[in-house]
């Protein structure tokens, strides 16, 4: 698999990684078992960069890939900490840190975690410099080996990625959520930052699998936060009304190459777009896992497919999304 650097961590990672809050929760029950089997699907297919967070199943995500890194050295592994409290910016402290991350360190077993990003916290957290003190201070103390972000909206990216020592952003960026493309993805190449290219199947709209006969558990986020219910609805289809989406998709579909799905089109679209540096698809099952690596052996997009996922954008999603995040 193609490897990338990832920004300023100093790490090479495969250009198509593995998200694993599926294996966590709100994704329907998956078994340890399952979860287990899919994450080595994924690495032995390849990928060599997983993100988790103390968050997904309260640490369950964690611990489950901890069993695999036991066992496949020399994986790089992200998680996340700031959405176990309520969601104030005065819970961004250091002493707050240093406990989230015992928690992590513990439930992945490692002395020292390889990226660890805030999760999505308030905006005013990103312009407060005592937080980023506090994170550079866990470097030093060996605790993290870089720090990163997850963001909601493109103007958050943006204020991260002018922090001198943030090492990546991890940002929503699909066929379904372009705006990316035209600041943040710029800056980041121009400051060294890495991104990390989330929900990048759109919550599986863009597998071409569902239609209006779809339905989700009520243990799954796509039930249950379909208008932000639960977290940012951007997280729930890229925040796209789910109608509109499926009719995106099928006019996806005549762009894609014969031999490649619909899923593998919408992931091989996400690192033909300079300044990825990982894309991280879920997964459920090890078909699945396999699958999505498989995208980072197609060959690049025509220009003619490029601009017809921009054309389907301009037309039926812009209006929705574009302004919002």
């Amino acid at each position: 698999m193609e490897q990338r650097e990832l920004g300023r961590t100093g790490r090479n990672v495969g250009v198509i990684g593995l998200g694993a809050w599926q294996l966590g929760a709100d994704w329907g029950d998956v078994s340890e078992d399952d979860a287990l089997a899919t994450l080595t699907a994924a690495v032995d297919a390849g990928v060599t960069f997983i993100d988790t967070a103390d968050v997904y199943g309260d640490g369950r995500s964690e611990q489950i890939v901890a069993k695999l890194i036991k066992e496949r050295p020399g994986l790089t592994v992200a998680t996340k900490m700031g959405r176990r409290v309520a969601q104030e910016p005065s819970a961004y402290t250091l002493d707050n840190f240093r406990k989230w991350n015992d928690r992590s360190r513990a439930n992945l077993g490692v002395d020292t975690l390889d990226l660890v990003q805030l999760h999505c916290p308030p905006t005013p957290v990103y312009s407060t410099d005592a937080v980023f003190d506090a994170l550079d201070t866990m470097v030093e103390e060996g605790r993290l080996a870089a720090y990163g972000v997850s963001v909601e909206t493109c103007e958050e990216a943006l204020t991260a990625i002018a922090r001198p020592n943030v090492a990546s952003v991890q940002i929503i960026l699909n066929a379904l959520r372009l705006k990316p493309l035209e600041q943040v993805l710029p800056a980041a190449q121009k400051a060294g930052v890495g991104i990390i290219a989330r929900v990048p199947l759109a919550s599986g709209l863009l597998s071409g699998k569902y239609d209006e006969h779809t339905s989700f558990g009520q243990d799954d986020h796509r039930n249950f936060n379909r208008h932000g219910e639960s977290f940012d609805v951007g997280e729930t289809f890229s925040g796209v009304e789910y109608g509109t989406g499926l009719q995106a998709v099928r006019r996806l579909q005549q762009f894609v190459p014969e031999g490649m799905t619909t899923a593998q089109f919408a992931l091989r679209w996400i690192i033909d777009q300079p300044g990825v540096s990982v894309v991280i698809p879920g997964a459920r099952n090890a078909v699945q896992a396999r699958a999505n690596a498989a995208a980072a052996e197609a060959a690049p997009l025509t220009a003619e497919a490029l601009a017809g996922v921009m054309g389907v954008y301009d037309e039926l999603i812009r209006p929705q999304v574009h302004h919002r995040w």
